[in-house]
C-alpha cells in the first residue's frame, strides 16, 4: 500500500447499531484524527448486499448474511485521511470477533453466536480497490475521491 490520502467505507452493522455502538465507532475514528466525509443511517437493500458481497452471493451461508444485514438499521460512513484504510482495518480487528484483539472494535463489542452468523459490529474496506467499489454502493451520489494533501 502506498502511504497517501485515502477514503474508506465504514458500515456499523445492525448489531452495532442495536447495541449502541455508533458513538463508540465515530469517537474512535475522530480520536485518530480522521475525517468523516459522509454519514447516514440506512437500511440495506438486497440489491446493495448483492453488490457489496458479490464474491459471497453463491455461498450457502449468504442468506444468513442477508437476513442479518437487513435485520435493522445500519450506519454508513465515508472516512478519509492519510493511510486511513489500513488504520481503520487495524482499529476494526479480525473478522471473527473471538479472534479480534481486545482494544479493537470487534474485540471490544463483537462476539460469536451459536447460529454461526458472525455479528461483527463493523465493516471497513480492505483495500483502495474495495473502497472505490464499495463507496458508491452505499452512497450512490459519491465517488471515491480522497482529499489532496496540503503542499
Amino acid at each position: 500500500t502506498h502511504m497517501a490520502e485515502q477514503q474508506t467505507l465504514v458500515l456499523v452493522k445492525p448489531d452495532g447499531v442495536a447495541n449502541g455502538h455508533i458513538g463508540d465507532v465515530i469517537t474512535r475514528i475522530e480520536h485518530r484524527g480522521f475525517t468523516i466525509d459522509a454519514l447516514k443511517v440506512t437500511h440495506a437493500t438486497a440489491d446493495q448486499l448483492h453488490q457489496h458481497y458479490a464474491a459471497l452471493v453463491g455461498e450457502p451461508f449468504f442468506p444468513r448474511i442477508e437476513r442479518f444485514m437487513t435485520g435493522g438499521p445500519m450506519v454508513a460512513m465515508i472516512v478519509s485521511g492519510f493511510n486511513v484504510i489500513e488504520a481503520v482495518r487495524k482499529m476494526t480487528g479480525a473478522t471473527n470477533p473471538a479472534e479480534a484483539a481486545p482494544g479493537t472494535i470487534r474485540g471490544d463489542f463483537g462476539r460469536e453466536w451459536a447460529d454461526k452468523t458472525i455479528r461483527n459490529v463493523i465493516h471497513s474496506s480492505d483495500s483502495e480497490t474495495s473502497a472505490r467499489r464499495e463507496i458508491p454502493i452505499w452512497f450512490p451520489d459519491r465517488q471515491y475521491a480522497p482529499h489532496q494533501p496540503e503542499k
